[in-house]
């Protein structure tokens, strides 16, 4: 089994849409029972609160549900149980690497490095911005899971 987990700020806008697309594309392609898929946050002020409605509703026009999405902190342990530890930014990632165990580095990178032809390395926080900006992480998150997906699929499978 491989394991997934995306973290961003505070789990209740990027990385719910990740872990609910990246969640999506691996059962469309049959693949549930060999890849299982998370999200964190950094920070803990919206621990146990559900995504935000307004990524909830960018989500269901496309046909993927975020209600079940709970949000959490990202933590130690996490290095250890997920194979690959996907920060939304540069802001994250650097949070990350500093609550990652030594020797369990390799296991970060930022969700954009599966998407080379997005013209960004960060996936903005549509919080502040609203509207199309939930639109806007959703096109991003899809470009860089179907990224992911064919590097898990080509590393481990």
């Amino acid at each position: 089994m491989i394991k997934v987990v995306f973290v961003c700020l505070g789990n209740i806008c990027r990385s719910p849409t990740a872990e609910g697309v990246f969640r999506a594309l691996v059962e469309e392609q049959g693949l549930g029972g060999r890849i299982a898929v998370d999200s964190a946050g950094t920070g803990a002020w919206h621990v146990g609160q559900a995504p935000d409605p307004r990524a909830q509703k960018a989500a269901r026009r496309r046909g993927i549900d975020l209600s079940a999405i709970r949000a959490r902190k990202a933590t130690q342990g996490d290095f250890t149980t997920f194979d690959y530890v996907l920060a939304m930014d540069p802001d994250n990632l650097a949070a990350l690497k500093k609550l990652c165990p030594p020797g369990e580095e390799h296991r970060l990178a930022l969700l954009l490095d599966y998407a080379p032809g997005a013209g960004r390395r960060d996936v903005p926080d549509p919080y502040y911005i609203g509207g199309q900006g939930f639109e806007h992480v959703l096109d991003l998150v899809e470009k860089a899971s179907r990224g992911l997906l064919a590097h898990i699929q080509k590393t481990h499978f």
